[in-house]
């Protein structure tokens, strides 16, 4: 690793307005610990992966907007109706008379059993849109920061065009972009097809990448290992040379003694510098969803505040914790909050 940055100089990515293009869901979980088969009702919420940066985003105070597609009904202005309350710019958030609400179903673990995730989001409104459907010329008019995450290209090849439409234009408008790799094996199972040509292109319009050596073993089709700091700077190393676009990789390390008993570090990768973090034990976990979706929320937020690295991988694992604690799919965590999280009190504030 070459010298001449170091992990506590500011570093500053200049991000004005965001825009987070994907899917919005509607999350219905089993109360408590029970298994479907054991619940008479569900729990309804509002998530996504990349609604749930959006929602992060717009918690902490930054201006941000949704690009996707609803239903023209009940369920689909419910879900208008979450972003906009967190204050989420909707705009360009389309309601659609073709196709369905995404739905998925989440049965949370407990003990040594994992919890589990059904997707029921084939022909949502979303899922059947055309690359056509999106003007990137103008939905990109006034943003300096566009987020996407690969869970979009699972759902079908027009909306793989249609992710990748939209990093050429911001590439083109000089717009930074951020990618989660964000690999669903259930998804593109589902499709039957390749992940690698088109993650591999979405990686290489990415200027930040949200991302681990396991996203970078599928993509480049090589093995890496994530045992330690330095043995997962071989992945991020490996990325940089294929993608000469990227300029910043953040990536958790999680490891799961019990679904209310783990452990949590973050690391930022650059060029030239790298910062990791301590590992923090999370008990009493209220929900794990979504926490991946924090960290991207916490490096990015960090990034345009003007913090170093140090800081941004704290931020974004901080926001992860936090996540745990926290129902529903988005951390709805605001700054003050933030903050006072970070300043390490734990006391009830008054």
């Amino acid at each position: 690793m070459a010298d001449g940055l170091r992990a506590d100089m500011l570093i500053d990515f200049p991000i004005g307005a965001s825009l987070c293009f994907g899917e919005i869901l509607l999350r219905l979980a089993t109360p408590g610990s029970l298994l479907l088969s054991q619940s008479s009702s569900l729990d309804l919420v509002v998530g996504g992966a990349e609604a749930n940066v959006a929602t992060g985003l717009a918690s902490l105070g930054r201006k941000v907007g949704m690009a996707s597609r609803l239903p023209d009904n009940a369920l689909g202005l419910l879900a208008r109706q979450s972003l906009l309350g967190h204050g989420v710019n909707c705009d360009h958030l389309g309601l659609s008379s073709v196709g369905r609400m995404g739905l998925y179903f989440l049965e949370t673990g407990a003990g040594l059993r994992a919890s589990s995730i059904i997707y029921d989001r084939k022909y949502s409104s979303f899922a059947e849109a055309k690359p056509a459907d999106y003007d990137w010329n103008a939905l990109l008019d006034g943003v300096s920061h566009l987020h996407m995450s690969g869970i979009t290209p699972a759902l079908g090849d027009g909306l793989a065009q249609a992710a990748i439409a939209a990093g050429r234009a911001a590439r083109a408008k000089g717009i930074l972009v951020s990618f989660d790799g964000n690999y669903r094996a259930q998804l593109w199972k589902d499709r039957d097809n390749d992940p690698r040509p088109v993650l591999f292109e979405l990686f290489s319009l990415a200027d930040i990448a949200i991302a681990n050596h396991r996203d970078f073993s599928l993509v480049l089709d090589r093995s890496y290992s994530g045992d330690g700091p330095e043995r997962r700077r071989e992945a991020v190393e490996a990325a940089f040379d294929a993608f000469q676009n990227l300029r910043l990789i953040a990536s958790t390390a999680r490891r799961v003694e019990g679904m209310d008993h783990q452990f949590l570090s973050a690391r930022i990768d650059m060029r030239e510098s790298a910062a990791q973090t301590d590992e923090v034990k999370i008990t009493n976990i209220v929900d794990r969803i979504g926490t991946g979706d924090a960290f991207a929320t916490g490096v990015l937020y960090a990034l345009t505040e003007g913090k170093s690295l140090n800081d941004a991988a704290n931020t974004g694992l901080a926001l992860a914790v936090l996540k745990h604690s926290i129902v529903g799919d988005a951390c709805v965590v605001t700054k003050a909050q933030l903050e006072h999280f970070l300043s390490g009190q734990m006391d009830v504030q008054r």
